[in-house]
């Protein structure tokens, strides 16, 4: 795989990122270890993790993503050889992530002691690209691109960008983070933090991890030109439409272990219209003679201002057709038919 250079910094990152959010979870600490030996293996230099994870997030099982992961890097080594990005909560309810049982908030203090315990539970001194998971502000709706703007009320104690991106100079100049990213953002708020950085208050960002897939290009709208002319590389998440796009659950099905099956949190990809967009791009896959899965994947990975896709398999198994993408031939035809579906269908999952 030829690497990419992530946004302005000196980080050169495989098309391809590992997800773990299923991790402590969904996945065993022992196929979490397959999982990761075998993508390694293929190459992948690039793995992003949460203080949140593993998904749904709950107080028994917080940070457990992060401690497979930091002892899958004391058992194996070779932390130097991998990119690592990990996120730190915005704005929300959940009481158990800080000491103090607050609400999470992007305070400075707040992140000051969610990388220390990134840090403890990875095994490591240092963070690649230290991210903001989603904002602190109230914002329209989750993801913060809808297809349809939802008035809101700002709150009352909304952490000032400034204060959040100064806090992150802070952790650059300390060693403890290398690059600052951001994730579920929007236009206006990517655009805060640069002008911030312009100000000289806080880093410049170098990546918005956000979901973009076949059925989600919500990205394209206001935040693509951004990122081209900013120098911000996009992270992927959920190319696969948290596996609608794969088919598997086509007219209804419902396979025993899948997430739907497990958690029944995939409301994103079950609005008006989904069901058509999605069975209409997994025959358009097969009409290429492409697995859907790799079809998907292969789309996010050659458009414009993507860096890195992150593909998030919850079984070994489930590997060989995401990492067949980064050898599968995307040409201008599979672009112009694909287009042609998403002038028919837009964006029905933002």
């Amino acid at each position: 795989m030829q690497k990419r250079r992530l946004g302005r910094s000196e980080l050169l990152v495989t098309p391809l990122c590992l997800g773990t959010m299923t991790y402590g979870e969904q996945t065993g600490r022992e196929e979490a270890f397959a999982i990761l030996d075998r993508a390694v293996g293929f190459g992948i230099d690039f793995i992003d993790v949460a203080e949140m994870y593993p998904v749904p997030p709950k107080r028994e099982t917080q940070g457990a993503t992060e401690t497979i992961l930091g002892d899958w890097f004391a058992a194996r080594g070779g932390r130097g050889d991998v990119v690592l990005a990990t996120k730190v909560c915005g704005r929300s309810t959940n009481d158990w992530f800080r000491d103090d049982g607050a609400p999470t908030r992007l305070t400075r203090s707040q992140i000051f002691e969610a990388v220390e315990k990134s840090l403890r539970r990875l095994r490591t001194d240092y963070i690649d690209l230290y991210q903001i998971h989603w904002p602190d502000r109230v914002v329209s709706e989750w993801g913060t691109v809808p297809s349809r703007f939802k008035p809101f009320v700002p709150a009352s104690d909304e952490t000032a960008i400034e204060v959040t991106a100064a806090a992150f100079a802070e952790l650059i100049a300390a060693g403890k983070i290398r690059h600052f990213g951001l994730s579920n953002e929007s236009p206006y708020g990517l655009m805060r933090f640069i002008a911030a950085a312009e100000a000289g208050v806080g880093p410049h960002p170098i990546s918005v991890q956000n979901a973009y897939s076949l059925v989600n290009r919500t990205w394209e709208s206001g935040l693509a030109e951004i990122a081209l002319r900013e120098e911000i590389g996009l992270l992927p998440y959920s190319p696969l439409a948290q596996g609608y796009l794969t088919g598997k659950y086509r007219n209804g099905a419902l396979p025993a272990m899948s997430r739907k099956a497990l958690f029944n949190r995939l409301q994103r990809y079950e609005k008006p219209h989904a069901d058509a967009a999605i069975a209409a791009y997994v025959d358009l896959a097969h009409r290429f003679g492409a697995d859907p899965v790799t079809f998907a994947i292969a789309f996010a990975m050659n458009q414009p201002t993507v860096a890195s896709v992150i593909i998030g398999p919850s079984a070994e198994g489930q590997l060989d057709d995401n990492l067949a993408a980064a050898q599968f031939p995307w040409t201008a035809d599979m672009q112009t038919a694909v287009d042609d579906l998403h002038q028919r269908f837009g964006n029905p999952c933002p």
